[in-house]
């Protein structure tokens, strides 16, 4: 094709293979689905729903690239453009990003044209053009044009004469004339040279938007004096605008007040040594180890109930929070964590409630670095989002827990962006939290201020007067404007910013951070590019990526997954080795200098209870602990052996007291089920009990000289008697002992649950090649010039062929002999129609065999679906 472009689509057909990929990728909602040539693809790439997805993908200097020219002639030179973003002085940041923000508008089908006669596609200039409802971000408004459309021929006139124009014969002429005037630099300056400071003061109050404010019926004399001379013109009863010739004078030419063609520095730095990093976000690691399993070993009988609308409810996430000595916020970040994981799920039963998977069995096993990665990859990709539990949903209930309504699809880009943003930095750095914010709300700012569907104003770097007081007057009620406030600060609702805080947050929780700065591990975390040992070269490659303002594309599963192990790989040898000993100290404490093997630590968890955590963990040992060991089917022999075997000090003589004591005491008393009784060889011991009168709610009476029998279930009777200081044990029917170890509760097996995805997944390097080879061959198919065809009537344009099946025949065996190509109607089986292009061999038995151009392989046609044919011209295949 030759010649400039007259369509968006004729534009599409002079790209590339590359360039149609790279607009496909780019937008993958156009690929749903394929397009069956460029006409339509063109036409889908106009749609407004993904006009507006791929306007809020844009950084903020190339959307307020698309906002100057939504606001600029159509079509817009190049140099015009130039003048909106850097004004009258010019500006050489602006200058330097500025084709880099027009290529990427071109590659993403936002904007098509030459440089001579710039074009932005009419859905986004519907969706960035100033109007009294949705006010332009730039804070310009109407056209003098547009303002004067309502305005009466003879208003008009008095306006031109006011600002010493000659008269007109039309109202079209003569807000031509006055828009000349307001955009000619000279004239407008000297008429503004005669206005009165009041006048010019108002103009300062709409300069930089909202451009609307109110008169009253009778205006004062200066504002009278802009009314006069169509600086401001009538936007509705008591409204009045400021033109956008006139403020784009004022404003020296600049579309926004600031524009901002790079991103805001991550700044200030701080400098950490990187072994300090990695040994702080190893310790954190550790810690979120024991925290998550301390949850499943909190958990192992069953946990909380599950709501009637789902999750838990608030005060079982209190009693959660207690068990793991945390807030409530950061207990439903470990919730939500395991349930990510597949760790924790609900058990599906009639009294539904949570409880540990067996997923969480082979978990627990697995080394501590491997148990990390499980948590790392799943935390990375999950769109769960602990951060919003508590908050009030669309209808004012609160977010609970492990409930519904938790997704939020931005997470997992908002989590790799912000750790790719501490990926570039020097090992070691870190920068505050607000500083990672504003380069998010950089890179997205549309989706940082708005919700899907819409598009919102984004700062324009001033506050703007409020509109409706420029005569002194009570506010309009007409159309006026807002914006937020200075770039860089959070609006309210701003959901990027705030998944950016909870980001990193959470990655110091996680250990994927440590002192702020990314660690090492945590760099591996976030590379899915390659499984090679990181060098120098590759460091700083990454790091350029990694300040790029284009998020990477999102990896699969799998890639997670390997990066996952290659970073729990680096992070193995700064965890703590496992130790198989313990402390005993003779105040009834038991240390564990580290971390205790497994084993080790099940069987002193019994024994003892854990006093407090840390590096070294505090055991106390206590006659209701001793208890549960032996009645977990253990003998006082066995517990001095364990307690020998895995103490580096001998054992003290007030623990060995202890436990002898309290084994002499256990089964002494043996309660079973009659409605329950007591049994004893001790009748005084029995005796002491009936006058207890600590006993009396237990109603017991004496049977026999061994046996009371009590009116209570048998377990409320072991409780009761604990409680009054005894060590009774449970027998059975047969009169053994009982060992109370208590089942563990597990669910069905569960699947982790699956994220959800933020829009149409980025389609693979097959797909890609494959849709443009598509495209290519239904625009052949739909444009290959055609030698005209002989029917009884002209075709309408895209419509079949229709030919006879004489002359379908004649035309396929000519084909054949010719080796040309042909152009077919074809409606298949299911009644579809389609256009194509095919090289007939071989016509028998009514059907052709051909090869087909559209799907670029050999297929076989009956001849009876086929519509039509006509010979192509000969150059066109």
């Amino acid at each position: 094709m030759t010649g400039t472009p007259r369509t968006l689509a004729e534009e599409l057909r002079t790209r590339t293979d590359r360039g149609l990929v790279g607009l496909l990728r780019a937008r993958p909602d156009l690929l749903n689905p394929v397009p069956g040539d460029v006409t339509q693809l063109a036409t889908r790439a106009g749609t407004r729903a993904s006009v507006v997805r791929a306007v809020e993908r844009l950084d903020r200097f190339v959307l307020q690239t698309a906002e100057a020219l939504a606001v600029a002639p159509d079509p817009c030179p190049y140099d015009t453009l130039g003048a909106l973003m850097g004004g009258d002085t010019g500006d050489a940041a602006v200058a330097a990003e500025l084709p880099r923000a027009v290529a990427e508008l071109r590659a993403q089908a936002l904007v098509w044209g030459p440089d001579d006669r710039l074009r932005l596609v009419r859905t986004a200039r519907e969706l960035l053009s100033p109007s009294a409802a949705h006010p332009s971000p730039t804070g310009l408004g109407p056209t003098v044009a547009e303002a004067a459309a309502g305005m009466s021929p003879g208003r008009l006139q008095e306006i031109i004469a006011a600002a010493g124009l000659p008269a007109t014969h039309d109202p079209v002429t003569a807000a031509a004339a006055l828009s000349a005037l307001f955009s000619d630099r000279a004239r407008m300056t000297a008429l503004l040279d005669t206005a009165p400071a009041e006048s010019v003061a108002v103009l300062d109050k709409l300069l930089w938007g909202p451009p609307y404010g109110g008169v009253t019926d009778r205006p004062a004399p200066h504002l009278q004096w802009l009314l006069d001379r169509g600086l401001l013109l009538p936007a509705g009863a008591r409204n009045v605008v400021l033109p956008r010739e006139a403020a784009l004078h004022l404003r020296a030419g600049r579309a926004h007040h600031t524009p901002e063609p790079v991103p805001p520095p991550l700044s200030p730095a701080t400098e950490r040594d990187p072994q300090l990093v990695d040994n702080a976000a190893a310790s954190q690691a550790f810690t979120a180890l024991a925290t998550v399993e301390e949850l499943l070993k909190e958990w192992d009988l069953g946990g909380p109930g599950v709501l009637r609308a789902g999750g838990m409810s608030v005060r079982d996430l209190k009693r959660t929070a207690t068990a793991l000595d945390t807030t409530e916020q950061l207990a439903a970040f470990w919730l939500e964590l395991a349930y990510g994981a597949g760790l924790i799920a609900s058990d599906g039963e009639a009294d539904e409630r949570f409880a540990a998977t067996p997923a969480a069995e082979e978990w627990l096993q697995l080394p501590d670095h491997e148990r990390w990665a499980v948590l790392a990859a799943a935390w990375l990709s999950a769109t769960r989002t602990a951060g919003v539990v508590g908050s009030a949903d669309a209808k004012g209930r609160a977010l609970a827990a492990l409930g519904p309504h938790l997704d939020r699809s931005p997470a997992p880009e908002v989590r790799r962006r912000a750790l790719a943003l501490l990926a570039g930095l020097a090992p070691g750095t870190a920068v505050p939290a607000a500083a990672v914010r504003s380069r998010l709300q950089w890179e997205r700012p549309l989706r940082s201020a708005g919700a899907a569907g819409q598009v919102p104003a984004p700062a324009t770097g001033r506050t703007p007067a409020v509109a409706g007081a420029v005569d002194g007057g009570a506010p309009s009620s007409g159309p006026a404007g807002t914006a937020p406030g200075p770039a860089g600060s959070a609006p309210a609702g701003d959901l990027r910013s705030r998944l950016a805080q909870w980001t990193l947050t959470e990655a110091e929780l996680l250990g994927v951070t440590g002192r702020g700065a990314l660690s090492t591990h945590g760099r591996a975390l976030i590379d899915t590019t390659s499984a090679d040992t990181t060098t120098a070269s590759d460091t700083a490659s990454r790091s350029a990526a990694a300040s790029s303002p284009a998020p990477a594309e999102a990896p699969s599963p799998a890639d997670t997954d390997a990066a996952a192990t290659r970073a729990a790989a680096l992070l193995a040898p700064l965890l703590p080795e496992p130790v198989d000993h313990v402390l005993l100290q003779a105040d009834l404490t038991a240390v564990a200098p580290g971390p205790l093997h497994r084993p080790l630590a099940d069987a002193l968890g019994v024994l003892a209870d854990i006093e407090s955590k840390g590096g070294a963990t505090v055991y106390r040992f206590t006659p209701a602990s001793v208890r549960r060991a032996l009645d977990a089917g253990r003998s006082a022999v066995e517990l001095q052996e364990f307690l020998t075997a895995h103490s580096r000090t001998p054992v003290p003589q007030p623990l060995a007291y202890l436990i002898d004591d309290v084994a002499r005491k256990h089964g002494r008393l043996r309660v079973g089920a009659a409605t329950a009784y007591v049994r004893c060889d001790d009748d005084a011991l029995l005796s002491e009990i009936l006058a207890d009168r600590r006993a009396a709610t237990l109603r017991l009476r004496r049977l026999a000289p061994t046996v009371l029998a009590a009116q209570t279930a048998p377990d409320q009777l072991l409780d009761g008697l604990r409680a009054m200081g005894y060590a009774p044990a449970a027998e059975s029917t047969a009169g053994d002992v009982l060992i109370a170890r208590a089942d563990t509760h597990r669910t069905p097996p569960r699947t982790a649950p699956a994220p959800v995805p933020d829009g149409p997944p980025t389609p693979d390097a097959t797909l890609l090649t494959a849709a443009v080879r598509a495209i290519r061959a239904g625009d052949l198919a739909a444009t290959a010039e055609r030698k005209p065809v002989h029917a009884p009537a002209p075709a309408a344009p895209g419509a079949l062929p229709r030919t006879t099946s004489a002359e379908t025949l004649a035309t396929m065996q000519a084909a054949v002999l010719t080796h040309s190509a042909l152009w077919i109607g074809y409606v298949n089986a299911d009644g579809a129609a389609s256009q194509r292009v095919i090289a007939p061999v071989r016509v028998e038995g009514g059907f052709v065999t051909a090869y087909d151009h559209t799907s670029d392989e050999v297929r076989t046609y009956p001849l009876h679906r086929i519509t039509g044919v006509a010979e192509l011209a000969d150059d066109s295949v």
